[in-house]
């Protein structure tokens, strides 16, 4: 069951003029899209909007979409700021089902670095993901994937193959994918050469997913 709901309203109004309206009004402008439905202008207030984002539980989660008394599932896809202000300044919700599934980035949280010997001794942790793109059921998103970097000396590389990942939760990357490395000063460009590399693959791979799941809506 998802935590946060979002009353919503339907925009009239689209485009930059009708973002402009909703902004003026107080409230954040968004779209709805997704699934067998044309895409849907909405937006919340402000307010509303400001206190479910810094929960830190809507992007990338499951969440309640309400209009009236109609409720779906939706999923929390992209909020932009303000580059000025870092107010919420657009939003994109995602329509799914609660038991569909779905590929969503879930962030990384690289723990017990003081037991690293590779640390311990000057290396340094390079990380080359901060998130890890999984496939999953939409009511079935990890908050986080814990990376334990216990024992790990310098030259140590994490691989997605390395990560436990929950029941029901399998990589929607290459699980080769270095996400990240304990490196000593002598080999820090090598890392970066190599963050650089892969970051440039998984990108690629996500923007090809990315537009078969376009196609597909």
């Amino acid at each position: 069951m998802a935590e946060i709901v979002l009353n919503v309203e339907v925009r009239e109004r689209t485009g930059t003029g009708g973002a402009r309206v909703a902004r003026r009004a107080g409230l954040v402008p968004g779209v709805l899209y997704g699934g067998d439905k044309d895409p849907v202008a909405i937006s919340v207030k402000m307010n509303e909007f400001r206190k479910a984002l810094y929960t830190g539980k809507l992007l990338g989660h499951l969440v309640t979409l309400k209009y009236g008394e109609e409720t779906q599932p939706v999923i929390a896809k992209a909020v932009d700021m303000h580059p000025v202000t870092d107010t919420p300044w657009h939003f994109d919700l995602y329509r799914v089902d609660a038991h569909q599934q779905i590929k969503i980035n879930v962030p990384l949280h690289f723990s017990h670095q003081d037991e690293a010997p590779g640390i311990k001794r000057g290396g340094t942790l390079n990380v080359v993901f901060h998130d890890v793109q999984v496939s999953c059921f939409a009511d079935q998103i990890p908050e986080e994937l814990v990376v334990d970097l216990t024992g790990l000396d310098i030259g140590a590389s994490i691989r997605v193959s390395d990560l436990k990942l929950p029941a029901n939760v399998t990589a929607a990357i290459p699980v080769e994918t270095v996400v990240a490395t304990i490196s000593g000063a002598s080999s820090q460009a090598d890392a970066d050469d190599a963050a650089d590399a892969a970051t440039s693959e998984v990108a690629a791979t996500e923007a090809a997913a990315a537009a078969e799941e376009g196609g597909e809506a």
